[in-house]
């Protein structure tokens, strides 16, 4: 009798194989969690790693603990998507990493059809002392540009705590996206939040990125790397702030506009202990004219060579 396991079976490996991934690639030793829509397709966990999952009417709730001192040697694979044309995906997660525990994980975010598809993602994340979270997600969007991504986080790092989020979506259009994360460092405690973004048609892009290196010792980097074309818009908000002695941060946003495109960058940044610094660089407009003729120098067409100087700055 079909209890629904062979359906979810095959969607899974459709959404698999979607980012050229097969469920067979994972071993034992390797945690892994699936979603499509609102649906858990799988879930498999170490010791150590405990991942809850509950399926709601308008979404699917998601929480994570990794016990103290557990460090897990390979990367927690997450794939998240919708294979459909239409659909939408509400995920809400909750991740505990305590003390002293250390952890990696890889999020494919997946929409290859997308027409008319809504991603929504709302995190919560704490990290007790010296704790340690890196995070990676890419997306890959369908070419029609038919999303709306809405990722949202609040983040408390402990004493010592390490969190590092890389957001990547350069294949694909964007659609529409609105970042918004928050960071509060505790003392000694480290973030970086770096996104690399690539917009074109009518795309429109925003981020709001913020840090407060509330703790004495802490340090932030807030890093955007945005490439327009077309019609493309983009805001990009970062504000980065220290109140402790011996606190030290960045704020660093590069875009390159090409076609009509139009970007918008606005870097805060505020200190309010002598002890503490803070610094910030922003650069937006065409290509480097100096790259481009280096490049068309050594045979490259002015195109290739835009191109190549794109893909280096969201490498």
């Amino acid at each position: 009798m079909d209890d629904g396991t062979s359906n979810r079976n095959e969607a899974l490996e459709r959404l698999l194989a979607s980012i050229n991934m097969h469920k067979h690639q994972f071993g034992e030793d390797t945690a892994h969690v699936e979603i499509h829509g609102n649906k858990v397709l799988g879930t498999h966990t170490l010791p150590g790693l405990s991942v809850e999952s509950e399926e709601r009417e308008d979404g699917v709730s998601v929480i994570i603990r990794l016990a103290a001192g557990v460090e897990l040697e390979k990367p927690v694979y997450f794939c998240f998507g919708i294979l459909p044309e239409q659909g939408m995906q509400r995920i809400e997660m909750d991740v505990l990493i305590e003390e002293g525990a250390k952890a990696e994980f890889v999020a494919h975010c997946t929409f290859p059809n997308a027409r008319d598809v809504t991603h929504l993602m709302d995190a919560k994340i704490v990290l007790e002392k010296n704790a340690s979270y890196r995070y990676f997600e890419r997306h890959i969007h369908s070419p029609e540009g038919g999303l709306t991504v809405v990722p949202k986080a609040q983040v408390e790092l402990k004493e010592g705590a390490f969190f590092s989020s890389e957001f990547e979506l350069i294949k694909g259009r964007v659609g529409s996206i609105d970042i918004d994360y928050e960071v509060e460092c505790g003392p000694k405690a480290t973030m970086e939040l770096i996104s690399r973004i690539s917009g074109k048609g009518n795309d429109k892009i925003r981020i709001r990125e913020a840090g407060h290196l509330a703790g004495a010792y802490s340090k932030g980097l807030l890093a955007s790397h945005i490439a327009l074309r077309g019609d493309a818009v983009a805001e990009i908000f970062n504000d980065l702030r220290a109140s402790a002695p011996y606190a030290t941060g960045h704020v660093d946003c590069n875009e390159i506009v090409q076609d009509r495109a139009r970007a918008k960058a606005v870097p805060v940044v505020q200190v309010e202990d002598p002890k503490a610094h803070v610094t910030h660089e922003a650069a937006i407009g065409s290509v480097d004219s100096k790259q481009l003729q280096t490049l068309m120098s050594r045979g490259l067409s002015e195109e290739q060579a835009v191109e190549m100087i794109i893909e280096g700055m969201l490498s």
